[in-house]
């Protein structure tokens, strides 16, 4: 029985259901009668079924592997690398890009409205996809499709940052499809300021910069606050085409655009008319030669900075989060702008004083003509030349005796003067300007390398790699092997001093010779020059005038173990080439680098104490903090909120004990003597107090200078990369200690005279300088050949009163000996060699004090 009887009217609900349940009943009867009786209504079926279920899995295959839209929450874009000198001014970028990453408030009110304008006016209000933009879109694809064009616009800002950062830039339907999704999906994500903010620091705008403050920066030399309404209005034509609208052949097509933008930005109520007009007056103004924000150049500086940052933080963007070239990282370094600069005018001067009137020595580089357009052969190699007004060029048409040359950028223009019979199209050369030509330059063939350090605590404060880096960046300063000469030859006293020697000990000048073996012979030692040297002179004697044949003495007697020991203890002996107990070791003979050398000097100055040298002071990352720091002491209590009434915290001296502080000191006192009275007297006019010592290698293959005060010492040499010989007038003192001159004329402000202070331990004694005695009636004076002089001798090693009391203490002791064999019969003559009591000149057979 029904639950409603015929009277009873059911309720509306019921009824709905009963008809919808009729309805379907029918609908599906027939459906299912149509598909038994009629082959094309199956096939129609089947056709829209499929057609459904493609569509399905093509909406999944589009949209699967798409990126996580909240990952643009913690989004780091690429940024480049900043590096500040030791006074926190930026010296140079790493970068391959120009990036530079602003927040929303920086940018002017007036770019953003013409960023909107030009590429999305309705970008305040859509949902991330404007609507309008996308059927204008659509309908620019099919009216090109076939025509091998490609179709524009559609794309809001939104979209633009879904496909510059988290998309790629393909051209498909595909790309355009999955543009979109992201698109809506950023906008839950993210607001609309933060979407702008990354659209303006990561948009593509030509002359490889990304972002507007780099894009500001490279078209006009301006920081966005600075920016002028029509160069706003430029910039915001530029995503569509920058390489077209930034070169100057398409000015006309550019300042049609741009002022379409200026109406638009009136059009959308952003400016006046008369705003507008004025606008649009303007040229487009824009720089062919942005100002490098380098103070000083430093190329050589800088690349040995980027090869130890690499190593440690990776190069590139996949290589970790802090790489070099997008890490954003902030370096502080040790370099010293003025010190680099009168570093690189001092070397190129000797360079070039050393080149004189020799000619041209041939090209820079040489392009193949046959591998295209020299001039974009040029461009594409980066050499350059930072000196005076030299420029780089290429000789692009040799005819007769004169020749056609192209720089990398500009105009062609003609070769002036004397051309050589050698040079020939494909050359690159250095050029100076001549009239309305350009004369050919000679860049030295000769080359050298300069660093600069302060000893306290081995931060490098200068460093010359040869002429120009932009020429090759071969690091003559820290990857030169070299034979240093006598520059050496301090340690080598070093190693006599810490075995029994002092500065007064008297040391034969005459000639040395040793047995090498059946195949090499007997091994004979001169001093420069040839001379067989004869007589004895006191130790300082001997490092003053370079003496080859004291050095000799004094490593042999000392023994070669004990001179290579000290090579090692101060750092000069390099990884790649152990030194051999060889005399000719003590004279210069095993490679080493200027580095290295300056280094070892410093440890000199630093009363014995290393520290590996160092270019970079600490690094921070983008956000600021200190990722990795050279001074790694500690100091607790350096940063307490209250003084606790002990005594003020002090830092651990740095660096490492690798030589005695007495025999350091002593040798640097002696080498103050270089400067007054030996090799380098061309320094003691500049009434400093200075050190150092000169080095002339073989040949002469290698001129050496390596000095300078308690603050800072540096170290030079000049040199070919292929050794060969320089001239026999060639001297470290005639040709390296110059260098060392202009370089402190230069930067004479910062020589502050300070003197050399002594280590405890050490007592400063009068004694004559050329025998060495000691002195009680005379004192020393300002005169640098003075008789009487300060040396520094440790305790109880000093001369004794007079040398007749020597003599006459020897012979107490002689007779004494001789009553002592007396007394003992002949089994004295054993004593001192198998008994345990000491000879009578003990001390004196084992290197001791006396």
């Amino acid at each position: 029985m029904s639950e409603f009887d015929d009277t009873t009217t059911p309720p509306l609900h019921y009824r709905i259901t009963r008809e919808a349940g009729g309805r379907l009943a029918q609908g599906r009867d027939w459906f299912m009668g149509r598909w038994r009786e009629s082959v094309w209504f199956r096939r129609g079926g089947y056709t829209i079924g499929g057609g459904l279920l493609v569509a399905i899995v093509g909406w999944f295959v589009i949209l699967a592997g798409l990126p996580d839209a909240r990952s643009l929450l913690t989004y780091q874009p690429k940024l480049p690398s900043v590096v500040r000198g030791d006074d926190g001014e930026i010296v140079h970028r790493y970068e391959r890009e120009r990036r530079v990453a602003l927040q929303f408030q920086d940018f002017p009110t007036q770019l953003i409205n013409a960023y909107t304008s030009a590429e999305d006016e309705t970008f305040w209000t859509h949902n991330g996809i404007d609507a309008g933009g996308l059927i204008g879109a659509v309908i620019d694809y099919a009216t090109k499709i076939g025509s091998g064009e490609r179709a524009v616009g559609g794309s809001t800002i939104t979209q633009q940052v879904a496909k510059n950062i988290l998309l790629s830039n393909e051209y498909s339907i595909t790309r355009k499809i999955r543009e979109m999704v992201m698109a809506t999906r950023i906008e839950q994500v993210l607001s609309k300021q933060d979407i702008i903010t990354l659209y303006l620091n990561e948009i593509p705008l030509g002359r490889r910069s990304f972002g507007v403050q780099a894009a500001a920066r490279a078209y006009f030399n301006k920081d966005v606050a600075d920016l002028e309404l029509h160069e706003m209005a430029f910039l915001a034509i530029l995503p569509k085409a920058p390489e077209t609208y930034s070169r100057a052949r398409n000015a006309d097509v550019a300042l049609e655009r741009r002022n379409f933008v200026l109406d638009s930005m009136e059009d959308n109520g952003h400016i006046t008319a008369a705003q507008r007009d004025a606008a649009k007056a303007m040229p487009l103004g824009l720089v062919t030669n942005p100002a490098r924000e380098e103070t000083v150049d430093a190329g050589y500086f800088m690349e040995e900075v980027r090869r130890e940052l690499i190593q440690r933080f990776g190069e590139e963007a996949e290589d970790g989060p802090n790489s070099v070239y997008a890490g954003g990282l902030w370096i502080r370094t040790s370099l010293d702008a003025e010190l680099q600069e009168a570093a690189r005018e001092a070397l190129r001067g000797a360079l070039l004083r050393y080149h004189g009137s020799r000619g041209w020595t041939g090209p820079i580089a040489t392009l193949n003509p046959g591998n295209g357009d020299l001039q974009s052969q040029l461009d594409s190699s980066n050499l350059a030349i930072d000196y005076e007004d030299w420029r780089v060029a290429v000789v692009t048409e040799r005819a007769g005796a004169s020749a056609r040359i192209a720089f990398a950028s500009g105009d062609p223009s003609q070769l002036t003067g004397a051309v050589p019979d050698a040079l020939k199209a494909g050359d690159v050369i250095a050029v100076s300007p001549s009239g309305n030509a350009w004369r050919l330059r000679a860049v030295p063939e000769v080359s050298g390398g300069f660093v600069a350090q302060e000893p306290s605590s081995g931060r490098v404060l200068a460093m010359q790699g040869g002429f120009d880096s932009r020429l090759s960046d071969f690091n003559r300063a820290t990857q030169a092997l070299r034979q240093p000469g006598s520059t050496i030859k301090p340690f080598v006293y070093a190693a006599g001093l810490d075995n029994g020697m002092t500065p007064s000990t008297l040391v034969p000048d005459s000639q040395y010779c040793y047995y090498q073996g059946s195949n090499l012979g007997e091994k004979c030692f001169t001093n420069f020059g040839g001379s067989r040297g004869g007589g004895e002179y006191p130790m300082r004697y001997g490092l003053e005038q370079s003496k080859n044949l004291m050095t000799v003495h004094i490593a042999m007697d000392s023994g070669m173990d004990n001179v290579l020991r000290v090579f090692r203890a101060a750092g000069i002996e390099p990884e790649e080439g152990a030194y051999q107990p060889y005399p000719a070791f003590a004279l210069g003979a095993g490679d080493t680098t200027v580095l290295r050398m300056v280094n070892a000097y410093s440890t000199l100055v630093n009363h014995g104490r290393l520290n590996q040298p160092t270019l970079v002071d600490y690094v921070q990352d983008r956000d600021g903090k200190v990722i990795y720091r050279t001074d790694n002491r500690e100091c607790p209590k350096c940063n307490m909120a209250e003084w606790d009434g002990s005594p003020m915290p002090r830092l651990a001296p740095r660096g490492r004990q690798a030589l005695d502080a007495r025999t350091s000191f002593q040798i640097v006192n002696m080498l103050t003597g270089v400067v007054q009275r030996g090799t380098a007297t061309r320094l003691r006019d500049l009434d400093l107090p200075l050190f150092g010592k000169t080095g002339t290698s073989s040949g002469p293959t290698n001129a050496w200078f390596v000095g300078g005060s308690p603050d800072i010492v540096s170290g030079m040499y000049i040199g070919f990369d292929r050794p060969r010989n320089l001239g026999g007038y060639v001297q470290g003192g005639n040709t390296a200690v110059p260098i060392m001159r202009d370089f402190i004329t230069a930067s004479r402000d910062r020589w502050n005279g300070r003197p050399f202070v002594a280590p405890a331990g050490v007592r400063m004694v009068r004694v004559d300088r050329r025998s060495g005695n000691r002195v009680f009636e005379g004192w020393p004076s300002d005169d640098p050949m003075g008789s009487v002089i300060w040396e520094a001798f440790k305790p109880d090693t000093e001369p004794r009163r007079t040398q007749r009391q020597d003599d006459i203490d020897q012979m107490r002791e002689l007779i004494l000996a001789q009553l002592r064999r007396r007394e003992r019969g002949p089994q004295a003559d054993s004593v001192g060699e198998n008994s345990e009591t000491p000879p009578a000149d003990f001390a004196e057979e084992q290197g001791g004090i006396y």
